[in-house]
């Protein structure tokens, strides 16, 4: 496994004290409530979670990739809906520090370092999901603007995002080629954000539809080439998955705790029932499959962080796995639990809820296979 630095490893120490004490309890009534919290909301903004990566000359943390995923995976332990709202808002932000140029750094770099302007990734819609050469969101050229016409479905983090990076296409028919990214502010005239989605999982977390209704955007706002916007795609793609891939890890991680500890306490025929075989094995077999979660999460990681070749790969593998393994362990959690884990008064069915979320987002496990054997079959 990726050994962690001195930094990384005070990160970690700050962030698991954050969630203790200041996280975890309002995290929980929000998922009861599904609302999301401006308590919750300015405890990351006074920490710094949105402003990590940014570079320290607009005030930002200047933290590597590696960072980001252990404030996921920390913020995961305790809730999953906090570590989507931090992990979205860098999934927007690689679109973006991958595709700006000087000036449009110079406007939105200083806001975002000030850790309270979020930046969001628009790219599903209603029939271009796992196709996502399919979009057919419309940028048309007018003058000195764009007219985007189109909607977004599934968009994390909607209304709480300052800055929007919309993926649209200049021509359907190109697919691929015809995929172009634009920068959007919320208040532009003619975009509109849906009512929250009704989720399983993730409940606090606002994930919306967004409509762009002849939305003026000045051509300042290309965010990098016309039809080069796939490239910005797959780029912020492979980040976030890694990512997704440290939030399924904190979920198993917080399973396994919470489990651990009830098998401790819980007693059935005069004994703990972590002392009878068919529990303590399902509680190595947590371990085990968290361990090696936890050694592929940062081994990879550390991969983005050296610039690999092969990162779209590797990140595949690395949310397949960790999503599949968060899965089967808060499963086993709850049937640890037995009748008390299906309750909601425990945290292991809402673990089991947002487990299911990490097998989805950002590609599903199914299209990570393809792409994993499609890679399989170029270098063997």
């Amino acid at each position: 496994m990726a050994t962690f630095s001195k930094t990384h490893e005070m990160i970690q120490k700050m962030l698991r004290e954050l969630c203790r004490d200041k996280i975890a309890e309002l995290a929980a009534e929000a998922d009861k409530t599904k609302e999301y919290p401006p308590e919750l909301h300015n405890i990351f903004i006074e920490s710094g979670l949105f402003a990590l990566r940014i570079p320290e000359e607009y005030d930002g943390g200047g933290m590597d990739f590696t960072s980001s995923c252990i404030v996921v995976e920390e913020l995961a332990r305790v809730d999953g809906t906090c570590a989507n709202t931090v992990a979205h808002h860098q999934a927007g932000l690689c679109s973006f520090m991958k595709g700006a140029g000087k000036a449009q750094r110079h406007t939105y770099l200083p806001k975002i370092g000030k850790g309270d302007y979020l930046v969001g990734f628009a790219l599903t819609e209603p029939n271009a999901g796992s196709d996502a050469f399919s979009l057919q969101t419309l940028a048309s050229p007018d003058g000195d603007h764009y007219i985007i016409n189109g909607s977004k479905c599934f968009i994390s983090n909607s209304g709480l995002t300052d800055l929007y990076v919309v993926f649209t296409t200049v021509d359907p028919e190109l697919r691929r080629d015809g995929i172009t990214a634009f920068l959007v502010e919320k208040d532009t005239t003619g975009f509109k954000i849906g009512k929250p989605e009704k989720k399983m999982g993730f409940r606090a977390s606002p994930t919306c539809e967004l409509t762009f209704d002849n939305v003026r955007v000045p051509k300042e706002n290309l965010l990098g080439q016309i039809g080069k916007g796939w490239q910005l795609v797959h780029q912020s793609l492979t980040e976030t998955r890694v990512m997704i891939a440290a939030m399924a890890l904190g979920i198993a991680q917080g399973a396994m705790e919470v489990a651990v500890s009830y098998a401790k306490k819980r007693e059935q025929f005069g004994k703990s029932i972590i002392s009878f075989q068919g529990v303590s094995f399902m509680l190595a077999d947590m371990a085990i499959q968290v361990e090696m979660a936890r050694s592929l999460v940062y081994e990879i990681a550390a991969k983005v962080d050296q610039g690999d070749k092969n990162l779209h790969y590797y990140a595949s593998i690395a949310k397949c796995a960790a999503s599949d393994i968060a899965m089967k362990v808060t499963t086993d959690a709850v049937q640890v639990l037995g009748g008390y884990g299906y309750m909601a008064d425990y945290p292991v069915e809402k673990m089991m809820r947002d487990a299911k979320a990490t097998q989805i987002i950002e590609g599903t496990n199914q299209i990570q296979r393809m792409q994993i054997a499609r890679h399989l079959s170029k270098i063997y």
